[in-house]
């Protein structure tokens, strides 16, 4: 009498909703008892007073988790039925089947109190409105939570002491298998195996994922790739390689044998869903190294981690030793601040149409606002160290030179015999494709039409794998003939010409670097102290005078100042420029002389013109011999064209200082006054 006192009309008038979920598509399968249950509720409805054709079922969330509500459109749609008030009792065979979050849950009651809903499980009717019924539908909801916690829990407990005896079988990475024991083994194709043991051997030595996966590239040699799911789980497909996948196999520790377990976590984001976060090796729950056969040893995968890491982009502020780039910064990476110890970036500025580094300590910058430590040109410094790295190099170059060509030998005999397994394995396609046309009935005329058309296709891909085969082996024979070992061979002896011929790219400066130097310590002070550390412990201190800056590089040198002071005691500013021009000196900026760049560095010096040394010398302007004269200053101009007066050009705008003599000579033609001297010259004023 209670429960059905908590129905009303009002309720019978509304629809009633039957909520039905399984948590998982095989418990849709397996767990049938468990949804003919929930679907009996429909009577227990009816039963209640709510006629069928108003009893709605919503079951579109089978196979779905109840955690949360993300993805569960049936559950989504209830709530907004119960939030409209169109319905009058939600009914699920226990809270659980509702919902395992108690989020979603109290969510649920609160809406359901606002629109006069009631709550139906198997074993009552609760009103949310009644605190008792809601108090008693909270801890039901916070126990079915709990529920999941301790489920989840003993489940979890159970996986992972298996997994510290490094027992439970995980999926394994391509090029390894489990055997009938259970024991890991490396997969017996040999074009597998081969192809791994390229990837480790490219990375080993070139130092990047990037220039690994080129390599694939450039030799047209495909990589596997097993299939995790689906009707094909577990076939081996080939393909191009990406760099994804190249740092998907060097970051994986089942390749150096060593079981692992717990490398990754699930986190839940903001707006529910969650997001596979991978966490670092001092977070990983279980690391069992060599517990199995593996492609490289503990060390190697140690060092290859390490490798990576100093090679991510983002890898700390001050980012230490990078991969070599093509950039006119031999010290990339491998240069310390002699102040504060941190490592120096590299920012680049153009001077005279170059890219010119320069090394600067910014990390108390960026970390804590603190100014700059250091800045220092990096171009001279750059150039003492690789004159060190020759004079270091120069008695090893002829081990140098037979440990390349053995390299590069090597790396083409691995090469050549991963392209033989290409055909191989193309040749067995065939001859499989085959055996099966050959054991068709040949009456079954639609079966062996496509056997043959199969046969056909593995024949045309076994040609073009030989043919590929042969015109790579070709290549590779002419990249390493005799002429080109020899033609090595002299280069490593002149290791100077290698380091020091403009079309060795700054990359491979960069890896000649590496081999040797460790880190260079910078300090500036009155002379910039730079401590080589090589790869031995040994250390090697210069001190560097300071760079010039940017206005005293373009300063003109000492040298063509002093030209240009002997110059101007006969020539004015352009035939100076002329004259410097002729004996192809140059300005401070490497330009050809003009008469500005003239003009401004004899200003700029301190010299005096060509007008002030002539004045100094006892010439007259037109306006001093006028006044001297007694004329105006046209007048002496004009006598000076008609050659009464003597002087010279002091300068390019055609200005004349005079001779003092000239007035001796005036007065020789006995001009006693200026009239009768204008009859003389018959001109007029």
């Amino acid at each position: 009498m209670e429960v059905t006192s908590k129905i009303t009309a009002n309720h019978l008038k509304r629809t009633a909703y039957l909520y039905i979920r399984q948590s998982t598509v095989r418990q849709v399968f397996e767990n049938t008892e468990s949804t003919k249950r929930q679907y009996a509720l429909k009577q227990r409805a009816v039963a209640l007073g709510w006629p069928s054709e108003r009893i709605e079922v919503i079951d579109t969330d089978l196979g779905q988790s109840g955690s949360t509500a993300i993805d569960r459109q049936g559950f989504q749609k209830l709530v907004a039925e119960v939030g409209l008030g169109w319905a009058g009792i939600v009914m699920g065979l226990e809270v659980s089947r509702l919902a395992r979050n108690s989020m979603d849950w109290h969510r649920l009651i609160e809406i359901c109190a606002l629109t006069n809903t009631l709550i139906l499980d198997e074993d009552g009717i609760y009103d949310p409105t009644d605190f008792n019924d809601r108090l008693l539908l909270g801890l039901k909801g916070t126990m079915s939570e709990a529920e999941t916690h301790f489920l989840r829990a003993r489940l979890r407990g159970g996986l992972l002491n298996k997994a510290r005896r490094g027992e439970l079988r995980c999926q394994l990475p391509v090029g390894l298998l489990y055997d009938i024991n259970g024991k890991v083994i490396l997969d017996p194709d040999q074009q597998i195996q081969a192809s791994l043991h390229l990837v480790f051997e490219t990375f080993l030595r070139t130092g990047t994922a990037h220039r690994t996966a080129r390599h694939f590239r450039d030799n047209e040699l495909l990589f596997p790739r097993k299939i995790i799911s689906g009707a094909d789980k577990g076939k081996v497909i080939w393909g191009p390689v990406t760099v994804k996948r190249v740092l998907g196999v060097l970051h994986n520790p089942r390749y150096a044998g060593a079981y692992s377990y717990g490398r990754g976590q699930w986190k839940k984001e903001t707006n529910g869903k969650k997001k596979w976060e991978v966490l670092p090796r001092d977070r990983w729950q279980v690391l069992i190294p060599d517990a199995h056969p593996g492609y490289i040893s503990w060390q190697q995968y140690e060092n290859i981690d390490q490798k990576l890491c100093q090679n991510a982009q983002a890898y700390g502020i001050d980012r230490h030793h990078g991969p070599p780039r093509e950039g006119p910064a031999l010290l990339q990476g491998r240069v310390i601040c002699g102040i504060c110890g941190n490592r120096m970036s590299v920012r680049y500025y153009k001077r005279k149409n170059k890219l010119t580094p320069i090394y600067w300590c910014n990390r108390n910058y960026m970390e804590h606002g603190e100014a700059v430590c250091q800045k220092i040109p990096g171009a001279s410094i750059d150039k003492t160290v690789g004159e060190l790295l020759v004079e270091a190099m120069t008695p090893m170059a002829i081990e140098v030179s037979i440990a390349v060509q053995q390299e590069i030998q090597s790396r083409l005999d691995e090469t050549d015999r991963l392209r033989q397994k290409q055909v191989e394995r193309a040749r067995y396609e065939a001859n499989y494709a085959r055996r099966r046309y050959m054991n068709v009935d040949p009456e079954n005329r639609l079966v062996a039409d496509l056997l043959e058309a199969e046969w056909n296709k593995n024949l045309r891909a076994l040609a073009k794998a030989q043919d590929d085969y042969e015109r790579k082996r070709n290549a590779d024979r002419e990249t390493m003939d005799k002429t080109r070992h020899m033609q090595l061979f002299t280069l490593a002896q002149d290791f100077p010409a290698i380091w020091n011929d403009p079309e060795t790219p700054n990359r491979e400066r960069k890896r000649m670097i590496a081999l040797l130097i460790e880190d260079v310590t910078l300090l500036k002070k009155e002379q910039i102290i730079v401590q080589t550390r090589y790869r031995g412990g040994k250390t090697t201190t210069l001190k560097l005078p300071l760079p010039l800056n940017a206005w005293q590089g373009l300063k003109t040198s000492k040298h063509v100042l002093s030209k240009m002071d002997e110059l101007f005691n006969k020539y004015t500013d352009s035939q100076v420029a002329d004259k410097l021009n002729l004996q192809g000196l140059k300005s401070g900026a490497g330009n050809d002389f003009s008469v500005e760049n003239v003009r401004w560095a004899r200003y700029s010096a301190g010299l005096k013109s060509f007008a002030d040394r002539l004045k100094e010398s006892g010439l007259l302007t037109s306006k001093q011999m006028g006044i001297q004269l007694g004329v105006s200053e046209t007048t002496v101009i004009s006598w000076r064209k008609k050659g009464l007066l003597q002087g010279r050009r002091c300068n390019d705008k055609n200005q004349w200082l005079y001779f003092p003599n000239s007035k001796e000579k005036i007065n020789g033609n006995q001009c006693a006054n200026k009239k009768s001297f204008e009859r003389t010259v018959g001109g007029a004023v």
